[in-house]
């Protein structure tokens, strides 16, 4: 939950909803998007329980469909997803701290990559301050959360249901588009499981982690999106559009408490961000533990003392403080979905591919309903992928050039391993 909830819940209302086109639509995309998580969740849950090792999608493809697809896997999450992400969710979060503050514009971009420093250097200690910080931010995200759903189903006097695309304007996007933004914000569910090798009893807590977090986001987001749907009307939080949470605490809750709630909300993101670079290194490392990046006697350097991967930690920081300078928000979180379901989509039918290969061997897991589960995730995931191609053809392009530029990566390194 805590590498979840983050800024998607708190930033993508109004996208959601110019997309969907009506209340009633962005409604049902906010509970789709979580429903397609879940069976994606339930589906991992078996793939992860039988690979419970470090690097966690990255060795899911590597141990179903080889070294080749396993590297392609992990540059994509290292060169694209990870540090996308997290560039994405610190933007979002220097826009909070710029209202909260009342600073000028400009401190944006220092704001987000200070905040990615600090947080990079509190995960250069033990794993566990990291850890330690990541539960109690996670409580401390519960508090907006609660406040925003009683509040808004309470007092709220707006149709959460009815309020169509003639309120608002004429839609953006269609709805596969606002199904993909609700997917970024339920996007941290696998992150979890990069952790693999470092969990005690993995075969048991990965599974158990993956599905009890992602049903108790899916509740939260509906009842999130609906308390904020029937208290503010369509028209403004259009008009409105990445301020509309901040708009609702001070609404509710008055000056003070729009200000406490904002807090919530910047612990809430916080949070998130650290899950992020706690684990995207992990990947990191582990492609550089087997030699398959350039300077991976570097990148897999761990501390003596905190065993932590100081270099790799780094570069990520590096990167996604690049990717603050020169893009938007918005498109990051939208591509970096995009990428990372691609590759989604195979590790969903790789179950299908290990129960045949496995065929009458014990499972520490087995996916639940098999094989309407995993087909419903497959299906829900090439459903956002084709939404994408359709509504951002050239970013689609970028994000995929990026990925391919990993395959020369690839087999120069493994050349250079055989000479």
């Amino acid at each position: 939950m805590g590498t979840v909830i983050g800024s998607g819940i708190f930033f993508k209302q109004s996208s959601v909803l110019d997309s969907a086109g009506s209340t009633g639509s962005a409604l049902l995309a906010w509970f789709l998007g979580g429903l397609i998580t879940l069976t994606a969740g339930l589906t991992i849950a078996e793939v992860g329980a039988q690979m419970p090792h470090t690097g966690g999608l990255y060795a899911y493809m590597n141990g179903i469909y080889g070294k080749f697809w396993g590297f392609l896997s992990g540059w994509m999450q290292i060169a694209v997803y990870g540090p996308a992400i997290i560039a994405s969710i610190a933007a979002y979060l220097s826009i909070l701290l710029v209202g909260f503050f009342k600073l000028n514009g400009a401190w944006h971009a220092p704001l987000a990559i200070g905040v990615i420093i600090l947080i990079g250097g509190l995960n250069m200690l033990n794993n566990r301050w990291g850890a330690a910080f990541q539960i109690v931010t996670t409580l401390g995200k519960l508090l907006p959360i609660a406040a925003i759903i009683i509040f808004g189903l309470f007092y709220g006097n707006q149709d959460a249901f009815g309020q169509s695309l003639h309120t608002v304007t004429q839609s953006t996007g269609n709805f596969g588009v606002a199904v993909l933004a609700t997917l970024f914000a339920y996007d941290g569910w696998i992150l979890v499981a990069n952790l693999g090798g470092e969990i005690k009893h993995p075969q048991k807590v990965l599974p158990r982690a993956i599905i009890l977090g992602i049903s108790l986001v899916l509740v939260a987001y509906t009842l999130v999106s609906y308390g904020i749907l029937h208290f503010i009307p369509a028209a403004t939080i259009h008009r409105l559009g990445e301020q509309t949470t901040v708009y609702f605490a001070q609404s509710a809750f008055g000056t003070i408490g729009g200000r406490l709630l904002n807090i919530g909300i910047i612990i809430s993101m916080v949070g998130c961000l650290n899950g992020k670079i706690m684990t995207f290194p992990r990947i990191v490392y582990a492609m550089a533990k087997k030699d398959q990046l350039p300077f991976s006697k570097q990148l897999a350097y761990l501390h003596r003392k905190t065993y932590e991967p100081m270099v790799a930690t780094t570069v990520i920081i590096a990167y996604a403080s690049i990717m603050i300078l020169f893009f938007n928000p918005d498109r990051l979180s939208d591509l970096c979905i995009f990428t990372v379901y691609c590759f989604y989509v195979a590790a969903f039918i790789g179950v299908f591919l290990l129960r045949k290969r496995n065929a009458g061997q014990p499972r520490p897991f087995s996916t639940p309903w098999f094989p309407v589960t995993p087909l419903v995730a497959i299906l829900g995931a090439l459903f956002v992928i084709v939404s994408e191609i359709g509504s951002d053809l050239s970013g689609v392009l970028l994000s995929l050039l990026i990925v391919a530029i990993g395959i020369p990566v690839y087999y120069l390194k493994k050349q250079h391993l055989r000479d």
